[in-house]
């Protein structure tokens, strides 16, 4: 090898690892769904809304998908821009507001009033699947705060959007849009579940009746 070839092999090994050790080998991606407009009634008013917690695989910086064998893998050249859990919640909350009109906001609560409720999202499943559909599911959980009299809600949510696993670009487009319709489904009160219509005890109306035996 000559002279001149030696040096451009060691200018162009030396430019590969300067790539590695500033990070530009990195590709970064972000879940950021466009403005909603409103399309629902305010049910929520002021809400907190819980740091969502996400599955040990899908709350990792590298982005996370699932081989035809079923086996999820990752790659740390492939992550997330930030956080996944604090992504996600508050893209949650943002779109939540913007459907609703509600004050949905992450904690920890920054204002001097306390919220009205209390929102506790659980996902149980946040992957792109070997099906070739992005699944989100979990429940989600409304409680009233104060005096703990009023509607408590729990729901169910099961949500598939349509990906292509091996395109990170995809998955984190799937994503947001996964975190819209979750946001569409919690602003309605929408999923299967129950409503639990909780009193004050002094509040029974058949408190004062004669006891029938």
């Amino acid at each position: 090898m000559n002279r001149f070839a030696f040096c451009l092999a060691l200018t162009t090994t030396a430019l590969a690892l300067a790539a590695c050790g500033n990070g530009t080998g990195t590709a970064r991606y972000i879940i950021d769904p466009p403005s909603s407009p409103q399309i629902t009634g305010d049910q929520l008013g002021a809400t907190e809304l819980k740091t969502v917690s996400l599955p040990d695989y899908a709350a990792a910086d590298a982005i996370a998908w699932q081989d035809p064998d079923g086996s999820v893998r990752a790659s740390t050249k492939v992550i997330w821009a930030d956080k996944p859990e604090r992504a996600f919640t508050e893209t949650l909350a943002r779109t939540i507001s913007e459907m609703s009109g509600a004050s949905v906001i992450s904690e920890p609560w920054p204002l001097a009033s306390p919220p009205q409720h209390k929102l506790d999202v659980r996902v149980e499943k946040a992957l792109a699947s070997n099906d070739g559909y992005y699944r989100l599911k979990g429940r989600y959980f409304l409680s009233t705060e104060g005096s703990g009299t009023g509607n408590h809600h729990t729901r169910s949510f099961d949500i598939a959007v349509p990906v292509d696993p091996e395109n990170p670009a995809a998955v984190s487009q799937a994503a947001a849009q996964a975190i819209t319709m979750l946001a569409q489904q919690i602003a309605s009160l929408g999923g299967a579940g129950t409503t639990i219509v909780a009193t004050r005890p002094g509040n029974d109306p058949y408190a004062g009746l004669p006891p029938l035996f």
